[in-house]
């Protein structure tokens, strides 16, 4: 079974950047879309990005979009999350997840899909 690890996770100023990985254990990531998802103080788990198992092809949340970059190295088993131009609602606990089916998954916002999680990592973002 996999195991996802998140890490890069810290405190920033607002327009600061910040790089999120997530290493998996136990299985390959190779063949599943993956995830990036958060949660921010008071509000529910919500979608952040997604790439599809071969890397091609990436989906983003509104408010994310144009700021943030979704990656995979498959050969490296790692997913990288690249957070530009970050603002204070940014602010949230970053896991990382990985759909566990269908083979040569794709891309995914909806968190039903993914069945694999990480501990999550803290970012804050200060103004």
């Amino acid at each position: 079974q996999v195991q996802l690890a998140e890490s890069g996770g810290g405190l920033v100023q607002a327009g600061g950047s910040l790089r999120l990985s997530c290493a998996a254990s136990g299985r390959t990531l190779a063949g599943y879309a993956m995830g990036w998802f958060r949660r921010r103080p008071e509000n529910e788990r919500e979608f952040v990005a997604s790439v599809n198992w071969s890397g091609v092809r990436t989906i983003y949340a509104d408010s994310v979009k144009g700021r943030f970059t979704i990656a995979r190295d498959n050969a490296e088993e790692m997913v990288s999350l690249q957070m530009n131009s970050l603002k204070p609602e940014d602010t949230a606990v970053y896991y990382c997840a990985s759909r566990t089916e269908p083979l040569f998954s794709g891309a995914s916002s909806a968190a039903i899909s993914y069945k694999t999680w990480g501990q999550g990592t803290q970012v804050t973002v200060s103004s």
